[in-house]
C-alpha cells in the first residue's frame, strides 16, 4: 500500500515520463457538507447547518466556512505529490449543498487551488447549487469566481412532490434560478431531474422535463429515484410506481429529450451542449484527487515500471476532517489486478458510446488478454461489441448490472 506521507518524487518524475499509453487526465472534486436540512432519500456525505451557523444573507457564518476552507486548502496541497505534474481538466464543487459557501469563499478557494495546480486554459468547473439557497445569488459573482458551469438540484417542479422529498425549494423557486442563471451569464447549465417517484404520472414526469428545458437547461441528469440504505424512505419505504409505469416514463421522456434536440451520452445523462467533462474523466476511468469531507479519489502513479491504481477517501464527519489538518487520506489502497476490470467496466460501459479499446490498458496497465473471454462471450449474447469501442449494445444498456457481473465474476 502507498502510504501518502512518503511518496517521493521520484515516483511523481517516473509518472510524468512514463510510457504509459496516453496520458490519464486530472480532475479535482471538492465536497462541501452541509445543507439546510436533511433530504429522505439522500445517502450522499451532507449534515444539517447548525442554526446559529448561517450568516445574514442565507450562506455559511465566517466562522464555518473559513476553517473549513483552510482546511481543503491544506487537503489539496497535501496532494500535489500525487498530481504528478499534470493540468486539473475539470473541478466538480458537490455536496451537501455547495451554494451555501459564499461567492467570495470561492474566490478565495480557486485562487489559492490556482497556486498550488496548473488548470487547464479551459478548465470546467461545476457548481451544484440548490435553488433553495439561492433566493438572493450572486450569479455574476459565481462567474467572477471562476465558476463557469453551474447544475441545479431541482428534482421535481411539482409542488406535492417536492413536499414528498422534502426539498427547500418551491417550483417557482426552481425555475427562477433556471432562468437567472441564463440570464446572469450560465451558458452551461445542468438540471437534476429524477424520475419513478412515490405517485407520479407519465403526465408529471413529462411536465418536469418540458420546464427544464423551456427554463434554459442546456444539460440534464435525469434518473430514476431509487431506495438507498441509511436514507428516511428506506425506514419508511413509499410506494413507487410500478414496472410498466417506470417503462412508460422512460419510454415517454427518452422520446421528448430526443425531440427537444438532446443527446444520451450516458445512462443518466443528456445534452445539447458539451457533455460534462468532469463526468467524462469519472467514466472513462480518469483520475481525480479529492477534498473535503467524505471526498473519495483515484490516483494513477508508476510503480516499478509499472501502472498502479489508487483509491482513497476523507473523513465523512466535519468535526473529524476539521480536527486534523489537513486530513489523511482513508482507506488509501491499491486497487488489485482482479479488481482492475470491473472498477473499469463500471464506468465505461455507462457510456453509451462507450470508450476506445486502448482505454482499457492505458487506464488500468493490465493487457487486453484478461478480458478478451468476457467480452466474446458477452459479444455472443449480444450485449456488448469491442470492434474499435468497448461499448454496450442498446440491450446490453438495459441490462448494465447483468453485464457488469459478467466482469466482476471475471
Amino acid at each position: 500500500m502507498l502510504n501518502p506521507d512518503t511518496i517521493s518524487a521520484d515516483i511523481a518524475d517516473t509518472f510524468a515520463a512514463s510510457h504509459v499509453t496516453e496520458a490519464i487526465p486530472l480532475a479535482l472534486y471538492i465536497h462541501m457538507p452541509w445543507c439546510v436540512k436533511k433530504c429522505p432519500y439522500c445517502d450522499f456525505n451532507s449534515h444539517a447547518v447548525p442554526q446559529d451557523m448561517f450568516s445574514s444573507t442565507g450562506t455559511l457564518s465566517v466562522a464555518l466556512e473559513q476553517p473549513y476552507l483552510d482546511a481543503l486548502i491544506a487537503d489539496a496541497e497535501a496532494q500535489t505529490d500525487w498530481a504528478a505534474g499534470r493540468t486539473i481538466s475539470s473541478i466538480f464543487v458537490g455536496g451537501g449543498t455547495p451554494s451555501l459557501i459564499s461567492a467570495m469563499g470561492y474566490q478565495r478557494l480557486f485562487g489559492e487551488l490556482r497556486a498550488l495546480y496548473p488548470f487547464a486554459d479551459d478548465c470546467e468547473i461545476t457548481l451544484e447549487a440548490n435553488p433553495g439557497t439561492l433566493e438572493h445569488a450572486p450569479f455574476g459573482e459565481y462567474l467572477a469566481a471562476g465558476i463557469n458551469r453551474l447544475s441545479l438540484g431541482v428534482q421535481t417542479f411539482d409542488a406535492g412532490l417536492l413536499k414528498t422529498l422534502g426539498r427547500i425549494h418551491s417550483a417557482e423557486e426552481a425555475g427562477s434560478a433556471i432562468r437567472r442563471a441564463r440570464a446572469d451569464g450560465f451558458t452551461r447549465l445542468n438540471v437534476d431531474l429524477m424520475h419513478g417517484l412515490p405517485g407520479q404520472t407519465v403526465a408529471q414526469a413529462l411536465d418536469d422535463l418540458e420546464q427544464a428545458i423551456e427554463g434554459g437547461a442546456t444539460h440534464l441528469s435525469w434518473y430514476q429515484l431509487t431506495i438507498e440504505p441509511n436514507t428516511v424512505f428506506y425506514r419508511t419505504q413509499p410506494v413507487l410506481p410500478d414496472e410498466d409505469r417506470l417503462a412508460d416514463i422512460q419510454a415517454a421522456g427518452e422520446a421528448l429529450l430526443r425531440a427537444s434536440g438532446f443527446v444520451q451520452y450516458e445512462v443518466s445523462a443528456w445534452t445539447r451542449e458539451l457533455p460534462s467533462r468532469h463526468n467524462l474523466n469519472y467514466w472513462q476511468f480518469g483520475d481525480y484527487l479529492a477534498i473535503g469531507a467524505g471526498a473519495h479519489g483515484k490516483f494513477s502513479v508508476v510503480e516499478e515500471g509499472a501502472l498502479s491504481v489508487h483509491r482513497f477517501q476523507k473523513s465523512r464527519l466535519p468535526r473529524d476532517y476539521l480536527a486534523q489538518v489537513p486530513a489523511p487520506a482513508l482507506q488509501l489502497d491499491r486497487i488489485t489486478a482482479a479488481d482492475l476490470p470491473f472498477e473499469f467496466m463500471m464506468n465505461a460501459l455507462r457510456l453509451v458510446e462507450g470508450v476506445p479499446r486502448s482505454k482499457f490498458t492505458a487506464r488500468t496497465g493490465l493487457p487486453w488478454s484478461v478480458i478478451d473471454a468476457t467480452v466474446l462471450e458477452l459479444e455472443r449474447e449480444g450485449l456488448l461489441q469491442s470492434s474499435e469501442r468497448l461499448a454496450c449494445t442498446p440491450t446490453g444498456l438495459n441490462y448494465l448490472n447483468e453485464v457488469l457481473a459478467r466482469f466482476a465474476e471475471a
